[in-house]
């Protein structure tokens, strides 16, 4: 009932209040005008043939993470096309540069019936893979009528959304009604993903665990560790504001004990590479910076590699490595990536965006959390003194990594199962 109400409400407010918001994103530059066909159900692409599966996600970083189901799809099925759909402007110009042969961008149509339905009827996949927290519903009742096998992949239901959802659970059944399975990210989400009403689902892993190895310039790898040389370096990748100091002042009391020490910082926001030299340079420290292509010294203290795009770099030729976004109550980020290339992982004490994969790396002894900078600088110490303890703890990391990416093949079993 509330999705045919929601359907007759989108109808006739569309041309009355949201075309007017639709305008208005154009032209901030928030909607591809070259490309706006798109967004009301008229491509300009045509259907490949043969079999289509379709994935959507809302954001770059959803997109980012089904490129690895994206080929393990076309490796498995050589006839078939993939296609992905986003509703941003950063996502599809991601996935223009990421998406492999056989794979193909568009965007998701606005919720409209209308549109939702020329979409689908155009596109006739064959299985849709919803990788978005947010739930449509004229798309999902579209999906739903045309029999399409609808499934949840990495599902989230935060502590806040669940309480919110609760209170509405009829319409929140409603719409969980559409999928033929649904995939929570932990065994929590799938718990919650059934008492909300989902009438399939189950826990095989969180996807983000499978991501395709970063890209490496071999050229500017090579580069890098000739300008390293034999020195002794860790770093300290996608930090923010306030941390690159504190980082900064680590370093110093390092130093007293490991004279040649250099540290790496891969800033989560580059843009601010000058400002974070600016600050620490107050501590007397000398600091190069990467976007001004300046390079490794013997005296440079603090290597600022503020660039986009060159993170497979510094998790590559680092042994060491400290996240970002934990020492200040941001919630952390991901700690997945160096585990995968063999990295002694080390976090701060902030880390709830990864609460479940904290608690099973926790398990498998395969992160290192501080409370602070001081106990920081002391599991540094331990780790360059102690060539035994560092081996076994990038050992331990890059064990869990891969054993958690077996996820992937989970999914691709239950996925084959629809298509």
């Amino acid at each position: 009932m509330f999705i045919k109400i929601y359907n007759t409400l989108i109808a006739i407010l569309y041309p009355l209040v949201i075309k007017r918001y639709i305008k208005k994103r154009l032209a901030k530059g928030k909607e591809d005008q070259k490309r706006f066909n798109e967004r009301i159900g008229r491509p300009n692409l045509p259907r490949p043939e043969g079999k289509l599966v379709w994935l959507h996600g809302a954001s770059v970083g959803e997109s980012i993470s089904m490129l690895p189901l994206i080929q393990k799809i076309l490796d498995t099925y050589k006839d078939a096309h993939v296609m992905v759909t986003t509703g941003t402007v950063t996502s599809a110009d991601v996935m223009s540069k990421r998406l492999p042969e056989r794979a193909f961008h568009q965007y998701i149509p606005i919720d409209n019936p209308f549109f939702t339905t020329r979409f689908i009827k155009y596109w006739q996949p064959d299985v849709a893979l919803w990788f978005e927290s947010e739930l449509w519903p004229a798309m999902l009742s579209c999906i739903k009528r045309k029999n399409i096998p609808l499934i949840l992949i990495n599902g989230r239901i935060s502590n806040k959304s669940f309480k919110r959802w609760q209170q509405f659970d009829f319409i929140c059944k409603e719409l969980l009604s559409c999928f033929s399975l649904c995939l929570g990210q932990s065994e929590e989400d799938a718990y919650r993903l059934q008492v909300l009403g989902a009438r399939n689902s189950l826990c095989l892993g969180n996807i983000k665990y499978a991501g395709l190895p970063l890209p490496i310039d071999d050229n500017k790898k090579e580069e890098i560790i000739k300008q390293i040389g034999n020195r002794t370096f860790w770093l300290a990748s996608s930090t923010h504001h306030d941390e690159e100091l504190r980082i900064a002042k680590v370093h110093k009391r390092l130093k007293q004990k490991f004279p040649d020490l250099l540290t790496l910082i891969a800033p989560r926001h580059p843009q601010r590479g000058n400002e974070i030299k600016s600050d620490i340079e107050k501590l007397e420290l000398n600091v190069s910076l990467r976007s001004n292509d300046e390079k490794i010294s013997s005296t440079t203290d603090i290597y600022i590699a503020d660039t986009i795009g060159e993170m497979g770099i510094w998790y590559d030729i680092a042994q060491i490595v400290f996240i970002g976004g934990s020492l200040i109550p941001h919630g952390g980020q991901n700690f997945i990536e160096p585990s995968r290339v063999r990295d002694a992982v080390i976090v701060g004490p902030h880390m709830h965006n990864f609460t479940d994969a904290m608690n099973r790396a926790k398990k498998a002894d395969a992160i290192i959390q501080v409370t602070d900078t001081e106990e920081l600088g002391e599991i540094i110490t331990q780790l360059l003194e102690n060539k035994e303890l560092l081996d076994a703890k990038r050992s331990l990391a890059y064990n869990w990594a891969t054993n958690e990416a077996k996820v992937l093949d989970g999914i691709m079993d239950k996925v084959k199962g629809f298509i």
